[in-house]
């Protein structure tokens, strides 16, 4: 067994992929790609849920720029007689800064508009001109070398031949299946390589228009916001005060992770039956990164059929979603999809479906060497004194003794023991036998 260590590199990884995407500015309402109709209704929606506001507020909600396409949207809803303005006193410049307010016409045509979606947020973004974002923005073929690899898993502690595997897996940019007992690092392993091939970032929508619907796409909690750049488009160079379509957020290249609550439903187009919207899948997601499916096979569906569901996407890169109205949409599929599992894969899967698995890792129990390397790095992070002594004993009386096999997630978990204890105690953290007892008593379950 060989230990990975941090070597010494200036290697990083790279990729093909472009970052020079940048939407182009709105200046008309044809810009958007979407009708004036449609576009009024999201108007009054939004002045129906929040009464009296500005046109510049208008503009922001919808994320559109007010001069030359808000203003127009306004000024039509005011020759029909749906909007007033309250009070043109003018708080800031321009016509923006008039407070407008919904009459009753326009009520009843918002609640119209509500029957049909309840959706009253920023503006959407036509599929197509999605899909050619995703294409343009695209990971590319990831290209790590040893170096760059070792300095990214510089904190684990992998044998050489498993090192060896994971780096052609990654430089594929297709499928990696992770399998192995539970506490070896398989989801740390998945979150290194993440941060090491994810460094640019990229743009996506808010949310997709399809045929009348909305998909919402960004999401707080799976999309985390990066610092807004002025990038020419077209050239990909720098410059500043770069204008660009404001439906648009720049976001790190996801990372998201799911695991046993993923089902069926949760990878086609979610439709909301109260406010008549759609929440865009997990995979649409993580389209220009990473999805990694954690605790595979402990999903509330049956493995095969979770696995058939890829099948197509995994091999053309793209993907089919569902509206309810029947109508299947096709979406770029720009995703390294990870499978992580602590079950046998012969419970799992069967050979056919594994062929289409590019790369197939098993990552093992650490070697006695190995746990002590892991060991002495959680000691020394966490404050605590290390013993050859303690961790001999640890060994020979909590392993060897009662036949338990040693996990990669075991000296962090015991060393946190180790400190709760000494706390409570009023003691320096050792790895003394009594607190070495101690933690192990409280840690390990006969199972």
């Amino acid at each position: 067994m060989t230990v990975v260590r941090s070597k010494p590199s200036t290697a990083t990884a790279s990729s093909s992929g472009s970052s020079s995407f940048l939407p182009p500015p709105i200046n008309k309402i044809e810009d958007t790609g979407l009708s004036p109709l449609w576009l009024q209704d999201l108007a009054l929606k939004i002045l129906y849920f929040q009464g009296y506001i500005s046109g510049f507020k208008v503009a922001e909600e919808m994320t559109l720029p007010f001069a030359g396409v808000v203003d127009q949207i306004l000024e039509a809803l005011k020759r029909e007689k749906f909007v007033e303005v309250k009070s043109s006193q003018q708080i800031g410049l321009g016509e923006g800064s008039y407070q407008y307010a919904i009459t009753g016409a326009g009520i009843a045509r918002a609640r119209e508009a509500l029957e049909r979606s309840q959706y009253a947020g920023p503006a959407p973004v036509p599929l197509k001109t999605y899909n050619n974002s995703i294409l343009k923005q695209s990971r590319g073929r990831t290209i790590i070398t040893n170096q760059s690899l070792h300095q990214a898993l510089s904190t684990l502690t992998l044998n050489e031949r498993t090192f060896q595997r994971i780096g052609p897996a990654v430089n594929s940019g297709t499928s990696i299946f992770l399998y192995g007992p539970p506490g070896n690092g398989k989801t740390s392993i998945a979150r290194s390589v993440g941060n090491m091939i994810l460094k640019e970032n990229m743009y996506i929508p808010y949310a997709i228009y399809v045929d009348g619907q909305v998909v919402k796409l960004y999401d707080s909690v799976n999309h985390q916001l990066a610092r807004e750049e002025n990038v020419s488009a077209g050239t990909g160079t720098v410059r500043s005060g770069a204008r660009r379509d404001t439906r648009w957020v720049r976001i790190r290249r996801p990372f998201i992770v799911v695991g046993g609550e993923l089902n069926m439903a949760g990878l086609d187009l979610v439709f909301d039956d109260t406010n008549k919207y759609y929440e865009a899948p997990f995979q649409v997601k993580a389209n220009g990164g990473i999805f990694l499916i954690d605790d595979f096979g402990r999903q509330q569906v049956r493995p095969r059929d979770l696995l058939n569901r890829w099948i197509v996407p995994l091999e053309n890169r793209i993907d089919y979603l569902t509206l309810h109205t029947g109508r299947k949409v096709e979406v770029p599929f720009d995703v390294m999809v990870v499978f992580s599992t602590n079950l046998p894969p012969k419970d799992l899967v069967d050979e056919a479906f594994l062929r289409r698995l590019r790369h197939k890792i098993e990552i093992g129990d650490p070697s006695y060497e190995d746990y002590r390397e892991i060991f002495k790095r959680v000691a020394s992070s966490k404050g605590i004194t290390y013993s050859d002594q303690g961790l001999a004993y640890l060994l020979q009386e909590w392993y060897i003794k009662r036949g338990r096999k040693l996990r990669a997630s075991h000296p962090r978990d015991l060393c946190d023991q180790i400190i709760d204890i000494s706390r409570f105690l009023s003691m320096d953290p050792t790895m003394s036998r009594d607190l070495l007892d101690r933690a192990a008593e409280s840690y390990f379950v006969e199972i």
